[in-house]
């Protein structure tokens, strides 16, 4: 029986009584004694190794957004930190709480040229410096028995921001013996004040006045899925009787086959999203701030609109005259104002009995007292709500083919988690939302290679089906996260759409440059095949037709292990990507066969 107890113990401790389940790391000699901890703990986590430190952040990011889990990261000293900013700046950037636990040095060593030593001393770099820039709250724990006050601060603080928070701790610091401590009890996330009265009746007064015009749009973001707040968002939205556009990293948070579903915003979205929402009399923002790729095009426009804004942060539209905003938990503003909206003897209350009854029991039913939206935009293209007409099993596949056969064959209450560049745009746009499931996409840095961890995070947290779909060029970068799934036989499927280039930077080429050379062709590489030869027992395949491709699918779907498919696909292949689509209309005396033209 234990008698002494370590620093990393009291850690150890303390996250299991956060029923924390999985710390996502990669070892390493200033971070060992915590694994150790992990290893001796009867009912602490499970320590997960990654590939790469990236690849462990986004897991914790992955982690979070499936299942609303909070994400713990580990990581040495050195290089092994340095790896951690980029996946910690994507949390940051996307207010996804995270605590982040990263080993130093022994402090005996600091100011002496130790391996790695990143203390601020003798001309050395300062770790607590550089992760004060990217983290909501960074402390280094200078001595063993500050670590029973700094962890439980630095837990709350990723709550509350919400943002990773990292802790520094020097390897004797993580070895030395604690005096017996309190259980600790678990942390919750502080509620925000509800916004003033005021405040809520204005926006209440203009968003009635709208209704009675042109009616309100509302364009839905990230922080709505954060909330959990997607039936308040619904309900919301049936009281305005108002058509709902979502932003890109967004396209879970509103049924996209209710025919009041407008599209995607911003950049990836289309031209007809754009116009409907610049039709309405208000906008209501809800869990968005509006950046700049979900909302060009968009922000001059607002400026001479009245917007209501729920969200903590404040949008990117100020200044603005006519700026409504409602700062307090996101769930509970959305159901004030609806009840509000809805009051006895308001005009919307008489015209809005389903909706009224959607607000009560928060359990979505389309509102047949308002009017039903036409679901086909202008020029005759499928709209939100249209079903897209099975696709032949022998049909060859592009990226747009492909998409749609992965959206019909995913399992209920599965996650897709989408890559970044041309493949994110095509997924964003024509892979469906499984019901019941979410999707995931990191528009805040938008790095590269961030769905091969994120998906293993977001396995972990659900124990359910998860689908990643990425571009040759983001496999490259972190997939031999693979690796991890096949290890813990996690239910991921690994879609990679291999066009042997980055296919963005490549179309950028083309469309935005001479277009007679690239940086971003790739000699042939045969994905599948490699795959397979690698990891025995991993169902690995190419697939070359929408029959082979749902075959894999159905195969990978049916059990409980992981799966990689690869599609092969034309570089020249231009996503839904408005600059695209824009120099495209535009016109060009270069010919289609170099990319320029979509085929």
């Amino acid at each position: 029986m234990r008698t002494q107890f370590r620093v990393v113990d009291f850690i150890v401790d303390f996250l299991s009584r956060q029923e924390v389940r999985h710390v996502f790391g990669v070892g390493g000699a200033n971070i060992e004694d915590l694994y150790d901890a992990l290893h001796v703990s009867a009912d602490g986590p499970l320590g997960v190794v990654a590939k790469h430190e990236f690849s462990a952040a986004t897991m914790a990011d992955g982690y979070h957004r499936a299942a609303q889990r909070m994400p713990v990261v580990a990581s040495t000293s050195g290089a092994g930190a340095m790896n951690l900013v980029p996946g910690l700046a994507e949390l940051r950037s996307s207010y996804v709480p995270a605590l982040a636990l990263i080993g130093q040095p022994p402090r005996s060593l600091d100011g002496c040229g130790s391996f790695q030593e990143t203390s601020g001393l003798a001309g050395s770099m300062d770790a607590a410096r550089l992760f004060e820039e990217i983290a909501v709250h960074c402390v280094r724990v200078a001595e063993p028995a500050a670590i029973t006050e700094e962890l439980p601060r630095a837990y709350a603080a990723a709550l509350a921001a919400p943002g990773p928070a990292v802790l520094l701790l020097p390897k004797d610091v993580q070895q030395a013996l604690l005096a017996p401590w309190p259980r600790p009890g678990a942390t919750a996330r502080a509620g925000r004040p509800r916004s003033a009265d005021a405040d809520r009746a204005r926006a209440v007064t203009l968003l009635r006045s709208a209704v009675e015009r042109q009616g309100v749009a509302v364009i839905a973001g990230e922080g709505v899925a954060r909330a959990d707040a997607r039936h308040q968002l619904a309900a919301l939205a049936a009281a305005l009787g108002a058509r709902v556009a979502v932003v890109p990293d967004a396209k879970d948070v509103f049924d996209d086959r209710d025919p009041r579903h407008l599209g995607i915003a911003g950049v990836i979205g289309r031209a007809e999203v754009q116009a409907a929402l610049e039709q309405a009399s208000a906008v209501l923002l809800a869990g968005t701030r509006l950046p700049q790729m979900a909302g060009a095009g968009l922000h001059d426009h607002l400026k001479g609109v009245p917007v209501v804004c729920l969200d903590p942060r404040a949008p990117f539209l100020e200044p603005h005259e006519d700026l409504v905003r409602l700062s307090g938990d996101l769930a509970e503003e959305m159901s004030l104002l609806t009840g509000e909206l809805l009051a006895p003897g308001a005009a919307l209350q008489e015209r809005n009995g389903a909706a009224r009854a959607l607000a009560e029991n928060l359990r979505w039913e389309a509102p047949a007292a308002l009017p039903e939206p036409r679901t086909e935009p202008p020029g005759g293209a499928p709209g939100p709500g249209t079903p897209e007409p099975a696709v032949p099993e022998a049909a060859a596949l592009d990226m747009t083919t492909a998409a749609r056969v992965i959206g019909a064959a995913l399992p209920e209450r599965s996650t897709v988690v989408s890559d970044a560049g041309n493949t994110g745009a095509v997924a964003i746009h024509h892979v469906a939302v499984p019901p019941g499931g979410r999707f995931i996409a990191a528009m805040g840095m938008g790095g590269m290679g961030h769905s091969f961890g994120a998906a293993v995070g977001a396995a972990f947290a659900t124990g359910r089906r998860t689908c990643v779909l990425a571009g040759d060029g983001a496999f490259f970068m972190h997939g031999m996260e693979v690796h991890t799934a096949v290890e813990h036989q996690l239910p991921v499927t690994f879609v990679i759409f291999n066009n042997q280039s980055h296919g963005m930077c490549h179309t950028r080429e083309q469309l935005f440059y001479a277009g007679d050379y690239s940086y971003n062709l790739f000699r042939p590489a045969r994905i599948g095949d490699g795959m397979a030869a690698m990891f025995p027992g991993l169902d690995a395949v190419t697939a070359r037709s929408a029959g082979e491709l749902r075959a894999a699918l159905d195969r990978a779907h049916a059990g409980r292990s992981p799966a990689l498919i690869c599609i092969e696909v034309d570089p020249a292949e231009v996503p839904p990507f408005r600059p695209f689509q824009h120099a495209i209309a535009a016109g060009t005396n270069r010919s289609a066969n170099q990319g320029v033209v979509p085929g």
